[in-house]
């Protein structure tokens, strides 16, 4: 009775917190901010911490495989969300749908970044034996023919056009996140059922967008690599705005999923006005 009493407190103050209208505006903002300024930390961070090496379990473990864990968690308490109200796998599966949709696009600008580096890029070799040095650096030497495979199998260096896919990653994680949870707010003020098992979903995955915006503090401090992270930061917010700003405001269609939470909120007779501020707080 205890541990429920305390699911619930945290449930409903971190609902009440994604659902505001203060939270829905700014947060796009604030994920800005701190990818343009976040490298500043690098000057206040030690590195012997150990979140300065990339070999940490957290690196390791979640950011390796950031997408897989946010379909995981956000696709779980989707799919419950949905069926439980509805009772309709064809609606479970077009709110679900959106999850596809951002997977694709991030595969797709994955090998599209993939094939601007190696278009752009040149393989180089390190000169370790060589008595002159640049800024305390061997000299490296130009090695023509050689493709990004092979350069770094070959223990070369491969320098091209570079985007950082890690911050893209995080960045349109944490947004797709905050936009996917935020209805669980209105759909308690509408009375809607939220047993043991829902209430947990959400909880993990509002852990899991902290634990996204830590590991993209992370990374920009310990590792801050301008203007790479800055233009991947920049992509993962026009890939959120294109989806969720323009394309799922469409409404729903065979060619649209539709926004987070519509035909979900009005279950009773103020759902509907529910459903439209929910919609309002998106467009701004």
């Amino acid at each position: 009775m205890f541990f429920n009493t305390v699911l619930v407190v945290l449930t409903d103050l971190a609902a009440r917190f994604l659902g505001s209208a203060i939270f829905r505006k700014h947060f796009h903002l604030v994920l800005s901010v701190l990818v343009m300024f976040g490298p500043a930390l690098s000057f206040w961070v030690s590195q012997h911490s150990v979140f300065a090496k990339k070999t940490h379990f957290l690196y390791r473990i979640f950011l390796r495989s950031g997408w897989g864990w946010t379909c995981i968690f956000v696709g779980s308490f989707v799919f419950l969300l949905s069926f439980s109200i509805r009772r309709s796998i064809s609606l479970s599966i077009r709110h679900l749908s959106r999850l596809g949709v951002a997977g694709g696009l991030w595969v797709g600008f994955c090998k599209l970044l993939d094939l601007l580096e190696n278009t752009t890029g040149s393989c180089y070799e390190r000169l370790l034996n060589s008595p002159e040095v640049t800024n305390g650096q061997p000299l490296l030497v130009l090695r023509e023919g050689a493709s990004k495979s092979e350069c770094l199998r070959a223990g070369m260096l491969w320098r091209g056009y570079e985007v950082s896919e890690d911050v893209f990653l995080l960045c349109l994680c944490c947004l797709l996140l905050a936009e996917e949870i935020a209805v669980f707010g209105p759909y308690l003020k509408l009375g809607g059922f939220s047993g043991g098992p829902l209430r947990i979903l959400f909880l993990f995955c509002v852990l899991l967008l902290w634990l996204w915006i830590f590991l993209l503090l992370c990374l920009l401090a310990y590792f801050p690599q301008f203007p790479t992270q800055l233009l991947g930061g920049a992509l993962g917010c026009l890939s959120w705005r294109g989806l969720y700003q323009s394309w799922y405001r469409l409404g729903p269609s065979w060619y649209c999923p539709g926004r987070p939470g519509q035909g979900l909120l009005n279950t009773k007779t103020n759902g509907a006005a529910a459903e439209d501020k929910l919609n309002h707080n998106q467009c701004n």
